[in-house]
């Protein structure tokens, strides 16, 4: 059995299945792409939930696994080199790719091409709608000077009219098969429409080719099972 009694935040969650890949997170946006992933793989992992309300982010034991202080976040005790501990959701989605050897493209055209998609979830659509949430749910909301809100709505329709160009003829984002890319990038749409309450906003009903593809990515039943994790 894997020894984790090295890494401190085994402490404050202790592992009950050492020998799995523990994972740190919270039903948001970026925690589910890992949960999903990790339920599409079918790789085995305990979840541990951090939450929000006690401030868990910001305790010595999650950051001396994440400094940053951001969920997602894993420990494999079963690294290539040993426990591997590892922050931000991207990175994570591509190494659980090339652990379980799916979702992932097998030639090198094809990685980079998966890996410029997750890039451009995780330089544009996360910052621009989460940006959004805040001016359509959050405090910014209460905000007299709409420009601030404007700007990023416009932004976020940007990204959705690039998105929506590259499914136009694609069953998901790289062809016809389901990648990385998708799982990274799907979870921040469903989040947009729905918990953020903006699909008016940006006026998502145009975006046909983002809508089709958003239902399709919901009714798996990996992606059902990790929308819901940790409980």
């Amino acid at each position: 059995m894997a020894d984790l009694s090295a890494f401190p935040v085994t402490s404050k969650w202790p592992a009950r299945h050492p020998e799995r890949i523990q994972l740190y997170s919270l039903p948001t946006p970026n925690g589910v792409k890992v949960s999903i992933m990790l339920e599409e793989c079918d790789l085995p992992y305990e979840a541990h939930r951090v939450s929000f309300d006690a401030a868990d982010q910001t305790s010595p034991e999650f950051r001396s696994l994440n400094p940053n202080g951001k969920i997602p976040a894993i420990l494999d005790p079963n690294g290539p080199e040993g426990p591997l501990p590892l922050f931000e959701s991207g990175a994570i989605l591509v190494y659980l790719a090339g652990k379980a050897g799916n979702f992932m493209p097998q030639t090198v055209h094809g990685k980079y091409e998966a890996l410029q998609w997750v890039m451009f979830q995780m330089g544009g659509i996360g910052p621009m709608f989460g940006q959004v949430g805040f001016f359509s749910k959050f405090a910014g909301k209460d905000y007299d000077d709409k420009r601030p809100r404007d700007r990023y709505v416009s932004e976020a329709k940007r990204l959705l009219g690039v998105l929506d160009g590259q499914l136009a003829t694609r069953s998901w984002i790289l062809g016809s098969d389901y990648s990385i890319a998708d799982i990274a990038t799907f979870p921040w749409i469903r989040n947009l429409v729905g918990f953020y309450g903006a699909g008016e906003l940006v006026g998502f009903d145009q975006f046909t080719n983002v809508k089709r593809v958003l239902e399709t990515f919901l009714a798996r039943p990996g992606v059902q099972r990790g929308l819901t994790i940790p409980g």
